[in-house]
């Protein structure tokens, strides 16, 4: 049930029964010479599909753009300042919370949006704490779908040292499975990619110039995609379950 295919009414009527609303969020922004420039928001908002029908939970449209600054040296990145992220979130949390919406689980693509999202999190609550009013019933998570259990098994199970933590192949995987018309599988040299850390866009693109951080997206294939997607959906709609139950 995503929220921008339904009408008012039936946003009305869904309230009377659930006050949840899943937030899909990832960026656009390379993901090396065979990953798609929307990995990590395709990704998040397919999973929110998925969690959304096996739970019966509305799904907000997908926040496409993240902070992703460092890939900036990469034509057709796009990303959104931490401050600005924050506002984003904070502007969509609280126009659904308008409405009656109390709990807000974020399924996240990207690492890069972590800090931003949380921040934001603590400004929603802080907004309450200083307002010196009752407080608030609104309550937000954020979920990695890329870090839950099932995946990170399987991650190990099909990549081992080789997903590293940047066009990793469990991500591509997972794009070709949902796209497999833009599948791309290629030898890369080297197979795998070097590690380490950068700061801003100019030394990402010096340190990784193919993009890559320690991964071989050559070994995605879409049959590993459909088993993480499996995976990921499995472990989350566990989780969401777990996190709107009433003792929570």
């Amino acid at each position: 049930m995503q929220l921008h295919l339904q009408t008012w009414p039936a946003i009305e009527h869904y309230l009377r029964d659930n006050r949840t609303v899943i937030m899909p969020i990832g960026s656009t922004e390379q993901h090396g010479p065979n990953g798609l420039l929307g990995t990590d928001a395709i990704t998040a908002e397919a999973v929110a599909r998925g969690v959304g029908e096996a739970t019966g939970t509305l799904v907000a449209p997908v926040i496409a753009v993240g902070m992703a600054q460092h890939h900036l040296a990469f034509p057709g990145s796009m990303a959104l300042r931490p401050g600005t992220l924050i506002a984003v979130i904070r502007d969509c949390v609280e126009s659904l919370a308008l409405h009656g919406f109390e709990r807000f689980f974020f399924i996240n693509g990207h690492g890069g949006n972590v800090a931003s999202t949380t921040a934001a999190f603590s400004e929603i609550y802080a907004a309450a704490s200083f307002g010196g009013g009752a407080g608030t019933r609104l309550r937000c998570t954020l979920r990695n779908w890329y870090e839950t259990p099932g995946v990170a098994a399987l991650s190990r199970e099909l990549y081992g040292e080789q997903e590293g933590s940047h066009a990793t192949p469990s991500e591509v995987a997972l794009t070709w499975y949902l796209h497999p018309d833009r599948a791309m599988p290629m030898n890369l040299d080297p197979p795998v990619a070097p590690r380490g850390s950068f700061t801003d866009a100019a030394d990402l693109r010096r340190n990784f110039p193919d993009g890559r951080i320690g991964s071989n997206p050559g070994l995605a294939t879409i049959e590993h995609g459909k088993r993480i997607y499996d995976a990921a959906v499995h472990d989350l709609s566990r989780e969401l379950r777990r996190w709107t139950c009433p003792s929570s």
